[in-house]
């Protein structure tokens, strides 16, 4: 499977794209979303296939949420869980 997408950068939160197909653009993402994403910044365009790599993505799993959903959500990334005081024994 391939795709051409585009990746738009949130203007509210640090980290987080949205991928869609180049050709529907934003048109199946839930307005509630959308509303939560603020404005989309455009980041990239990028031709998506099996086999190609990502930073922080898997591409088949992004191929199949644009198929089934419309649109990929990355989340930025978590912080390292805070580390717990070593008990001493």
């Amino acid at each position: 499977m391939r795709r051409i997408c585009t990746i738009y950068r949130s203007a509210k939160h640090e980290g987080m794209y949205l991928y869609v197909d180049k050709a529907e653009d934003t048109e199946r993402v839930p307005e509630a979303l959308l509303k939560r994403f603020g404005q989309p910044e455009r980041a990239m365009t990028l031709l998506l296939e099996e086999g190609k790599k990502l930073a922080r993505a898997d591409v088949k799993d992004v191929l199949q949420a644009i198929d089934e959903n419309g649109f990929y959500l990355q989340l930025p990334p978590q912080p390292d869980a805070p580390l717990s005081p070593r008990e001493d024994r």
